[in-house]
């Protein structure tokens, strides 16, 4: 299996501080959000290579972190996808079809958003993904969700399946958040170019799973922990103070 890192993004709500430097390579307690992501996932075991998808604007700042990795024996990948602002990125769709066609990408991708903090292991969504042995999607109850909603829905019957899944809806049609985590199945990947060419979204990762499960089984796999907020500084410095780590 192969992680791809979306790392492509700008923060804009957490300018000045990310202004010239990557959200992903902010430090908590002595790492980065990438490192605390990647040596959880080398703890499994599960993950061949990694391919970090950066913005041209930030990419000397991934280099040198790649760099770094490498010399820790991660295989490792950086992929530049040429953006330089907030107004002309491709968006998380296009960066993941970027991705697997520079690279020629033709493994089962675990996909996640490289700006995360979490309290729990990867490793037990990897090994849900080889239960079901479908496209899978991670999932977290939010009691009374009302919108609009600043990510995706999706509604799930009784064995995990996803049934619709909605990015960002005005209107939720359940209690079941979806974090940008998912892992494609090595046989969907060809799908991203028909879902992109038949109209899917393309700036929220989520968008592409909302097209995807109408046409193959997505199933959804329920988060063992907690995931933290990075939107704003405040949410920043607050984790930076309170975070303890992977303790599930």
């Amino acid at each position: 299996m192969i992680c791809v890192l979306l790392a492509a993004g700008y923060a804009t709500r957490m300018y000045p501080l990310t202004l010239n430097f990557p959200k992903p390579l902010l430090e908590i307690k002595g790492k980065t959000i990438l490192d605390w992501m990647v040596d959880d996932l080398a703890s499994g075991g599960k993950i061949s290579r990694y391919v970090v998808i950066s913005n041209h604007k930030y990419l000397p700042h991934f280099e040198k972190w790649v760099e770094l990795k490498r010399g820790q024996g991660f295989v490792m990948d950086l992929l530049d996808d040429g953006s330089t602002d907030n107004d002309n990125r491709l968006g998380a769709v296009k960066d993941i079809e970027f991705a697997i066609d520079e690279l020629s990408l033709s493994d089962d991708l675990l996909v996640l958003a490289g700006d995360n903090v979490m309290n729990f292991s990867f490793n037990s969504f990897i090994d849900y993904y080889h239960k079901k042995q479908t496209t899978c999607i991670m999932r977290y109850r939010v009691p009374g969700l009302k919108g609009p909603c600043k990510f995706g829905v999706a509604t799930i019957n009784s064995e995990d399946l996803v049934l619709n899944m909605i990015e960002k809806p005005q209107v939720p049609e359940s209690e079941w958040a979806v974090p940008p985590f998912y892992i494609y199945k090595k046989t969907d990947l060809g799908l991203f170019k028909k879902g992109i060419e038949s109209g899917c979204k393309t700036d929220a990762p989520g968008s592409f799973i909302e097209w995807l499960c109408k046409q193959t089984d997505v199933h959804a796999y329920e988060m063992p922990g907690q995931r933290f907020d990075v939107g704003s500084i405040e949410g920043y410095e607050k984790i930076r103070k309170e975070y303890k780590g992977i303790t599930k």
